[in-house]
């Protein structure tokens, strides 16, 4: 069998995988989610939802760095990495090891079409099918409710020292929009560089704190809240911006919380 992952490679698979790698945090929350805990055999030491896989699956490293002799004993059918999570060099190295699918997540339908790509994988097309319907069930209730609201123009903060913001072409950019907000980095690329004591934050209705990759804690919040009185300034749950797969099922009832009308 001939699968395609989303850089467009192909992967020939003899039978339907029974021994996972995963080494992108949200996408072993996915599989476990799609009923496929026991089919998982390796995660990273990053991958803490469910909190109880880590004690009863392999830990083989991080998703940056990972540990090639416990994956060779493991004996995968298959590793799911992430192009962006995952570096080039790693995935080069797991080549002759076992097939590698590959995700590159920008917006909601790459989402959609990994989860259709696992259904398909590994035949399970009724439970993905269904994933994605509560999903778009979701968004449009929440769509429904806030269509009309007014979109505070946000930063949100992924790190300090220096300070970087998720602007355009990413992930977060496309949630922070789904959130009802707007990105008020959005005429930049990535996760620039900013000057806090620039005039960038100026016309910046309110900041975020993001949860991760940075652990911002109530001190930035003081911090920011010093220095720009004005704005509203909070922490807010990274995962739930971030993540794609099946945490998008949290994602909009949480995005609710973040409008001062409900």
């Amino acid at each position: 069998m001939t699968y395609i992952d989303q850089l467009k490679r192909e992967s020939q698979l003899k039978k339907t995988p029974k021994r996972i790698i995963s080494l992108v945090p949200s996408q072993t929350e996915l599989l476990v989610d799609l009923g496929l805990e026991s089919a998982i055999v390796g995660v990273t030491k990053f991958c803490v939802h469910p909190k109880h896989l880590r004690m009863s699956k392999a830990v083989v490293g991080g998703t940056k760095q990972i540990n090639i002799d416990k994956i060779i004993a493991l004996q995968p059918d298959i590793i799911l990495c992430n192009k962006e999570e995952n570096t080039k060099e790693i995935i080069d190295s797991l080549k002759e090891i076992a097939p590698i699918h590959i995700s590159d997540i920008y917006n909601l339908e790459d989402c959609y079409e990994l989860i259709h790509m696992y259904g398909k994988m590994f035949n399970i097309e009724r439970t993905t099918s269904t994933l994605i319907k509560n999903l778009q069930l979701e968004r449009e209730a929440f769509k429904q409710k806030f269509q009309n609201t007014e979109k505070l123009k946000v930063a949100y903060f992924i790190w300090k020292q220096p300070w970087m913001v998720a602007a355009s072409n990413n992930f977060i950019d496309v949630m922070i929009n789904e959130a009802g907000f707007e990105n008020g980095f959005k005429a930049q690329k990535r996760y620039p560089e900013i000057d806090i004591e620039s005039s960038e934050l100026n016309e910046i209705d309110a900041i975020f704190l993001s949860s991760e990759p940075f652990p911002f804690k109530a001190e930035h919040v003081l911090e920011f809240q010093k220095k720009f009185p004005e704005k509203t300034v909070k922490i807010v749950d990274g995962e739930l911006f971030s993540w794609y797969g099946s945490r998008l099922l949290k994602s909009y009832q949480y995005f609710k919380t973040l409008h001062p009308s409900t």
